[in-house]
């Protein structure tokens, strides 16, 4: 049976996403811990449109996955990847973005605030789109 984690990177398709977020990672004291772990929530939860408190536990606690979301949304992480991913040489075939899963708050029509993850969550939701698309194709 597939895991929760691999529903989302299949191991060739993570092989393909690491080097790209290892690239535009920051480079702290520490290194996140389960990165693969991390990152498949992060792209579970945007995917599926899930509160960071209904993240399966398999992907480990969810505050872990929110806050590097947020960090790394404020030094602007998510941006950088997608500009790799955009720019990539790849062929991405066809991608479907379903608008049932793009929701927003019904007092969302005011500006961002400063620090917003707004953007970041987009930014997440497209490259969550892009997974398998990435992943080498098995002839």
């Amino acid at each position: 049976m597939m895991s929760m984690m691999q529903s989302v990177f299949s191991d060739a398709a993570w092989s393909v996403w690491e080097p790209l977020i290892e690239e535009v990672r920051p480079t702290g004291k520490t290194p996140p811990k389960n990165l693969r772990r991390t990152i498949s929530a992060i792209f579970w939860r945007h995917q599926n449109g899930a509160k960071w408190r209904a993240l399966p536990p398999e992907f480990g606690p969810w505050w872990i996955a929110a806050q590097l979301f947020i960090r790394w949304s404020k030094l602007g992480v998510w941006q950088r990847l997608f500009e790799k991913v955009k720019g990539a040489e790849l062929a991405l075939g066809m991608v479907f973005l379903d608008g049932t899963t793009i929701r927003a708050h019904h007092k969302a029509a005011g500006a961002a605030k400063k620090g917003d993850t707004v953007n970041a969550a987009e930014i997440v939701r497209r490259l969550a789109a892009h997974v398998e698309a990435l992943a080498p194709r098995s002839a």
